[in-house]
């Protein structure tokens, strides 16, 4: 890491600590939506299962019999309104160029749920509230976004990954100093399955004596056959070669997943994050069986021709587990920050 780099993190990190300190104090305004607000963020760029969680929240949400509404910024989307409203709607498919793949993933897998896509999240939040009826917003990717007061902040931490401040932009990945974590209210690690996450739980309870620190692993739901829509048992390719590939913040973490799971993989290509695919031409002639992905790859895929990768191409439907008692613990917070 070269010395420019290392300061420009620590006046990267001055600047995120000071700013924070700023909206502590009432020297900035925070802004207040009419409906309670539940946050999920993390400390870092992406990678560490923050959009899973918030698809777990919402599945909770709604298994109460609540109403939640999403508000999330669609990253990498194409230039557009400032500002987007998803409407509910069965069956629906927003364009992933033009909401973001995040937000396109989770319109399909909660067709019922309002969601507004925008960098101005209480803007987009006061269009929801004056159209849609609904008991709570969920934000995804919100634990820097300190101009909308929230009643629950949520922050996820691979435990692959751990946090470190000598990895501050633009050294690194991490969004702000490891400090930061005191405004949180709970933190889920994720990713348990693939390292020991107590040395990171001791570390986070030091920063934060108050937070309230969950376990999660990773878990196949199912495989999807993007080629023809039909759903897979998640062993219906064990035993056999297969290729995987992706474009997300931790990709190490996806093949591993994937080899304890039981797959064969024979071999992998990794992308950038939010990677769009222009064709999969790069998975042709491998001998595998199939070529596997993640659901948000699955999302930038669209209109690829998959018949040229010259397998099937399936993606994984991995959900968030919580450990133990630990989806109890999360459950009974979210349901008293909404008054429930």
């Amino acid at each position: 890491m070269s010395s420019a780099a290392q300061l420009l993190g620590q006046l990267y990190g001055l600047g995120s600590s000071f700013r924070a300190s700023a909206y502590q104090k009432g020297w900035l305004p925070r802004r207040r939506l009419d409906r309670p607000v539940i946050s999920v963020g993390n400390l870092t760029a992406g990678g560490t299962g923050k959009t899973p969680l918030v698809h777990w929240i919402v599945d909770c949400l709604l298994g109460r019999g609540l109403r939640p509404a999403i508000l999330i910024r669609g990253y990498r989307r194409k230039r557009g309104p400032d500002a987007i409203v998803i409407p509910p709607k069965p069956d629906r498919t927003p364009e992933p160029r033009q909401v973001g793949d995040e937000a396109a993933w989770l319109a399909r897998a909660f067709p019922e749920v309002p969601i507004g896509v925008s960098a101005d999240r209480y803007r987009t939040g006061r269009l929801l509230e004056q159209n849609y009826a609904f008991d709570v917003f969920v934000l995804d990717d919100a634990f820097q976004h300190l101009a909308l007061a929230r009643d629950l902040d949520v922050v996820a931490i691979d435990t692959t990954k751990g946090i470190s401040d000598g990895e501050i932009l633009p050294a690194g990945l991490q969004r702000e100093p490891c400090s930061a974590l005191i405004r949180a209210d709970v933190a889920v690690i994720t990713r348990t399955e693939l390292a020991d996450p107590s040395p990171l739980e001791a570390e986070l309870r030091q920063l934060n004596p108050r937070i309230r620190v969950l376990r999660a692993r990773t878990q196949l739901k199912h495989l999807l056959d993007l080629g023809g829509g039909s759903i897979m048992a998640p062993d219906a390719l064990l035993g056999r070669p297969v290729h995987a590939f992706c474009g997300i913040g931790n990709p190490g973490a996806f093949f591993r997943d994937l080899r304890l799971w039981g797959f064969d993989v024979a071999s992998e290509s990794v992308f950038p994050d939010h990677y769009v695919y222009r064709d999969l031409r790069f998975a042709a002639n491998r001998g595998a069986a199939a070529l596997l992905t993640t659901e948000k790859d699955a999302m930038n895929l669209e209109g690829v021709n998959i018949a040229e990768a010259g397998a099937p191409v399936v993606a994984c439907a991995a959900r968030l587990d919580l450990q133990n008692q630990d989806a109890v613990i999360l459950e009974e917070m979210l349901l008293s920050k909404i008054g429930r």
